[in-house]
Parts: C-alpha cells; sequence; structure tokens
C-alpha cells in the first residue's frame, strides 16, 4: 500500500486507514483480529481509536490483538480524547485533566507506551483552548505522544489552534485535522481543505463511503441488515439518502461500470486525490468487506471523471 506524509510533518501513514470505531460492539474480537491481519498483510500501517469507540470496548480489545499479532512496530497508531460518557449520555470535555486522564488508560489499554498521533476528539466550547492545547504539548514533552493533532474542527478552528501552539517556545506543530469527508460530504472543501493548505496540515478523512451509502447498498432500498434499517442507526444515514445526493450516488455508479469496478472503489480514489488528504479511514464489519475497500488502492480516476464527480457533487445550489 502506498504511503503518504501527514501534511509537513515526517509521519509517514498507509493512504488507507483501519478504523475501529465498532470494534468491541457491531464487531466481535475473532472479526476484529481477522479484520486487523488483512489491513497489516496488505500493507496497511495507519490504525485509528479512541477510548469511546465500542461503547469503551475497542481499545481494550485492540491493544489485546496487537499484543497477540506482535504489530505494534508495524502499526501507526492514532489515538483521540476528549469524548466520554457521563449519566449514560455522550459529553464533550477536553479539560487537562480529561485529556490527559483518557491518554493514560489509551496506553493502558492498548498496551503501549505512546501513542503515534494523538488527537483532540471533538472542539469544546465549554474549556478555554489554550488549556486543551497545552495538554497536548505536555504529552509531546513527556513521551505519551509523538504527534499530536485534532478531529472534528472547522478552519478557523484549527488554523487558531495550529498558530497557538507554532507560537509556543517548543513549536510543537500540530499535523493532522481529522473529519468526515467524501462525494456526499464536502464541507471540508470550504475551509478545511484550503486552512490545511496554508498551514501544512493534513486532513484524515472519516467515513470516506457516505456513510455507507456510496457502496451503493441502498439503491434499491434500504436493506435489512444494513445501520439505516437499525432504529438506533437510522438517522447517521438517511439524511444521505435525499435526492441530490442520489444523483451523486448515481454517478459514482456510473462511473464504476464505465471503470468495471465496485462503486467504493470510484468514491476512495476521488477522495485520495484530494488536496491535503493524507489517508482515509475505512470501518466494515467483516475482513471481506475491508478487502474490498482496501483494494481501491489499484484505482486511478480518469482526469474527465474526476471532474464529472466534482461537478455533480459540489453542494452548491443543493437544496438541501
Amino acid at each position: 500500500m502506498q504511503e503518504r506524509r501527514i501534511g509537513s510533518s515526517g509521519l509517514r501513514v498507509s493512504r488507507l486507514a483501519l478504523g475501529t470505531m465498532t470494534f468491541g460492539s457491531g464487531v466481535d474480537e475473532i472479526e476484529a483480529e481477522e479484520q486487523l491481519t488483512t489491513f497489516l498483510d496488505a500493507g496497511g500501517t495507519l490504525v485509528d481509536t479512541a477510548p469511546i469507540y465500542g461503547d469503551g470496548a475497542s481499545e481494550p480489545l485492540l491493544g489485546s490483538l496487537i499484543a497477540k499479532t506482535s504489530s505494534r512496530d508495524r502499526i501507526v497508531l492514532a489515538g483521540k480524547a476528549g469524548l466520554g460518557f457521563r449519566g449514560g449520555e455522550v459529553v464533550r470535555d477536553s479539560s487537562r485533566r480529561t485529556l490527559l486522564d483518557q491518554l493514560d488508560m489509551s496506553l493502558r489499554d492498548l498496551g503501549t507506551d505512546h501513542l503515534d498521533l494523538w488527537q483532540i476528539h471533538r472542539w469544546d466550547e465549554s474549556t478555554p483552548l489554550d488549556e486543551s492545547l497545552a495538554a497536548l504539548e505536555h504529552a509531546v514533552a513527556t513521551g505519551r505522544t509523538r504527534y499530536v493533532g485534532i478531529s472534528n474542527f472547522y478552519g478557523w478552528q484549527m488554523s487558531l489552534s495550529h498558530t497557538w501552539l507554532a507560537g509556543r517556545p517548543d513549536g510543537v506543530p500540530l499535523i493532522s485535522n481529522q473529519v468526515e469527508y467524501s462525494l456526499l460530504r464536502r464541507d471540508a472543501d470550504d475551509s478545511v481543505v484550503p486552512a490545511a493548505e496554508y498551514l501544512g496540515m493534513g486532513v484524515l478523512a472519516w467515513s470516506p463511503l457516505g456513510r455507507g451509502v456510496l457502496t451503493g447498498k441502498y439503491r434499491n432500498g434500504i436493506p435489512g441488515d444494513s445501520r439505516a434499517a437499525d432504529s438506533s442507526l437510522e438517522q447517521f444515514v438517511t439524511p444521505y439518502l435525499d435526492p441530490d445526493r442520489t444523483r451523486v450516488v448515481e454517478a459514482v455508479a456510473r462511473a464504476a461500470d464505465g471503470l468495471d469496478v465496485s462503486m467504493s472503489h470510484v468514491a476512495l480514489a476521488w477522495l485520495l486525490g484530494r488536496p491535503c488528504v493524507a489517508s482515509a479511514l475505512v470501518g466494515a464489519r467483516t475482513a471481506a468487506q475491508l478487502s474490498e475497500s482496501l483494494a481501491a488502492e489499484e484505482v486511478e480516476l480518469p482526469d474527465e471523471i474526476v471532474q464529472a464527480l466534482d461537478d455533480v457533487s459540489s453542494p452548491h445550489g443543493w437544496e438541501s
């Protein structure tokens, strides 16, 4: 698998990353091990996790699998902090106390003495930004992470954060912003990508298949085993089934037919061609699904197809 540097940093990662959000919840131990093995055998390196993933079960499971497969030295391990459960609800808390407590918990659960990339999971209006960023700086200074980044920050938020850290005496660089980015969600083009280009940061794209819609599975209705058929998850998917996005899906289907590849390959190849995208995070229910996504590495889109997809997926002028 090809590698890219994240922004202007020296950290190199595979262009496709393994997302572990459902490890320990939707993906059991046997399946998770098969996915990790499949990913590593394909040459993948970047594995992304967080304490909240799998309802708290993802990192202990991932840690046990890394130990079992003796694969820590082959993995670029990316973690997060700042989201957690409180009273049964998900809360944002990017205070120094919570960030560093979650980091120490992650290191324990993952069975490692450091992360390769540590990210603030979401912007937290209730905590002073300098307090949160100082925790990133402290984590680097104490050797608990090698690089730091952010996740789900708007362009102005990432610019402010980058500038604050860069102006400190130690000059710890903020190297990445992990955001949702796909042919069905192009908000990043408005501010995140231009900011990343200017600042020398990389973009890590989550949900690159448009929450599963770009695989084509919903073209003829809602499959019974899909997330859209699950009452607890349907709101995650149904906003992406509107008429404007359906036109994008059909354009991807036409491109896939013409190139004799899968729809997911077209969607991922388009995304990997976008400016500043260092890696696209793919998650799967099965190792077979993961293998299908990883095969996108071999696909290159003709310029005319890229332009057609750019045009049809542009949100400007969409009604919703």
